[in-house]
């Protein structure tokens, strides 16, 4: 049975197994049940704690092995190994794949970056099968990619290690999970990207996962963790004391939507118990819920990069907060810039960035008040002209502040 696997750049892929019936000798053919693949033992051995080669490894023993796999991938955690020649007859029970929960976006911030982005996403995914990407362009943010992980944990890993062991600055997207949409003819997607989401018109349900959640907070702060739980749609499941006398913990079992865990959820329980609560979490499945799909309109054109999946409920108040937030950080033009929040075709919240004003009438010294009229009327109808195939420019700053506290709503 395989337990763990890593990569090193001198054998290969290292794997950690436990025999659990009959011998693996070096020069065996071994089979993984279930990726399905046939590799050639050349090393087999254990760790007291440093590595030591042996002939084999019989029944009830743990060891490693290495057979020239060139990717972590390819092993995958309580696989069952077996001979080749004589394959077992079926797979050791427990055996599950693992799939991504949490996407987001990464983008570097300097497009020259991309292929060091791309290299060190490779690097990283020799040692953790685990993580998954794939290639993803945005109109706003250029050539990125969009990475799976197992939680918020695991992303926070991955980001650290791309900014502290690659020298990387890079752009993070809002984080997003896997939502399962039903459509009208019967059909099933799986859409962890807003510019995936189908038109709503062919939706029948959208279903979302949820998490069980077990919080650890001292009875003092036990209020403001109630009302966050309440506020993030949760249901509280089990509320009881852990321990005795001035060390007694409130114990809170909550059940919450994953999409409202992944914005800001731990670090607003950190703000409000002080940093003494205390949060896990496990997957608990998908449950149908009212989700929409909310675009942000520039100047009437939708910015992908800005849209996000949402409870209805919800909606107004986070999209009054990112129209708010972009008209103080998408600058003026000499035309008035529409900002709106948007589901379908029904606009619920706007904002407006005022038109710069260039006083056309600097030059009249005097004479006629028909002439200053004049010049006024002709700057109007430029600005009409120009409100109507004029583009806003939005710069990159503004994307990046806009996704970092799009965090905080």
């Amino acid at each position: 049975m395989l337990v763990d696997s890593w990569y090193d750049p001198y054998l290969g892929v290292v794997i950690l197994v436990r025999v659990m019936d009959g011998v693996i000798r070096k020069g065996a053919q071994i089979k993984f049940m279930a990726a399905g693949t046939t590799h050639l033992v050349d090393r087999v051995g254990c760790m007291r704690p440093k590595i030591e080669q042996l002939s084999e490894l019989a029944a009830g023993e743990i060891g490693f092995i290495t057979a020239q796999i060139k990717e972590v991938a390819e092993t995958r955690v309580g696989d069952t190994i077996t001979d080749a020649k004589r394959p077992a007859a079926e797979p050791l029970p427990g055996f599950k794949e693992v799939q991504p929960v949490v996407f987001c976006g990464l983008f570097p911030v300097d497009a020259a970056d991309f292929e060091k982005l791309r290299d060190s996403l490779y690097k990283l995914r020799l040692n953790d099968a685990s993580f998954s990407f794939e290639m993803e362009t945005s109109a706003a943010l250029g050539f990125g990619f969009r990475c799976g992980f197992l939680g918020l944990l695991h992303l926070e890993i991955i980001q650290e290690r791309l900014t502290r062991e690659y020298d990387l600055d890079l752009i993070t997207t809002a984080p997003s999970v896997v939502y399962e949409v039903h459509l009208r003819d019967g059909k099933k997607l799986e859409i962890h990207n807003p510019a995936d989401w189908p038109d709503p018109t062919v939706i029948e349900r959208v279903e979302e996962p949820w998490i069980d959640a077990t919080i650890y907070v001292p009875d003092s702060y036990l209020g403001a963790v109630l009302k966050l739980c309440q506020d993030r749609r949760g249901i509280q499941k089990d509320l009881t004391y852990v321990g005795t006398g001035s060390h007694a913990r409130a114990m809170l079992r909550y059940e919450l939507p994953l999409n409202e865990v992944v914005f800001d959820f731990y670090d607003r329980l950190k703000s409000i118990s002080r940093g003494y609560a205390s949060f896990d979490y496990h997957q608990v499945g998908h449950r149908e819920g009212d989700l929409v799909k909310m675009s942000i309109l520039v100047n009437g054109e939708p910015v992908d990069a800005l849209s996000m999946i949402v409870y209805r409920g919800n909606a107004e108040a986070r999209g009054r907060g990112m129209c708010e937030r972009l008209k103080d950080l998408i600058p003026r033009h000499l035309f008035k810039i529409p900002i709106q929040a948007a589901i379908g075709g029904k606009v619920i919240a706007r904002e407006t960035i005022a038109a710069l004003r260039k006083d056309v009438t600097a030059k009249c010294y005097g004479g006629d008040a028909t002439r200053k009229r004049k010049l006024l009327e002709k700057q109007k109808e430029g600005k009409k002209r120009m409100r109507e195939y004029g583009s806003v420019s939005i710069p990159q700053e503004a994307f990046i502040a806009a996704l970092r506290m799009g965090d905080e709503s």
